[in-house]
Order: structure tokens, then C-alpha cells, then sequence
């Protein structure tokens, strides 16, 4: 029975290991091992991100500049209906002037 101990000492051991190497496996093939690959290779999300965020800062800019030209619109209808004498109509839809 003396025997028995260290090879189940040893086995014991064994199972400890595989169970770790395993475990590392898996952190290695999760997102946390991705990341450090990206990392290491000196990739990074940080490079995408900053590639939409430069999109979106476009795109705002786009639409500041059509929000901007559709205010000077606004504002030369309203000054030049202002300036139109009070009793001015449109012709309407039923032939009326």
C-alpha cells in the first residue's frame, strides 16, 4: 500500500497539469488572447475606432454644412417676403389673383 502513494501522488499531478494547460488553451483562444495577439503584433481596436470616429466627424460635417446652407435659405425667404408689400398675394390654385 506504501506503493500507492506516489503514483497517486503522480497522478494527481498529472491531472493538475492537463487541467491548466487546458484552462490556458481556452484564455488563449478567448477574446483576452486575441487582444494580446493584436497587441503584440501592434495591432490594436484603437486603429478601427479611430477610423469610424473620423468617419462620423466627417459625416457631422457634412450635415453642419447643409443644416448651415438650409439657414441662409431661410433666412433669404424671410427677408424677401418681408420686403413684399403687405396686401401682395400669390395666385391661388383656383385662377384667383
Amino acid at each position: 500500500m506504501g506503493d500507492m502513494i506516489p503514483i497517486a501522488g503522480m497522478f494527481t499531478g498529472l491531472i493538475i497539469t492537463v487541467a491548466a494547460i487546458w484552462g490556458t488553451v481556452q484564455v488563449i483562444h478567448g477574446p483576452l488572447g486575441q487582444a494580446v495577439a493584436r497587441r503584440i503584433q501592434g495591432r490594436s481596436a484603437d486603429s478601427d475606432l479611430r477610423a469610424e470616429v473620423a468617419e462620423l466627424r466627417e459625416q457631422v460635417e457634412a450635415v453642419r454644412q447643409q443644416l448651415e446652407e438650409t439657414h441662409e435659405r431661410l433666412d433669404f425667404t424671410e427677408r424677401v417676403l418681408s420686403q413684399r408689400p403687405p396686401n401682395a398675394r400669390i395666385a391661388g390654385g383656383d385662377g384667383n389673383v
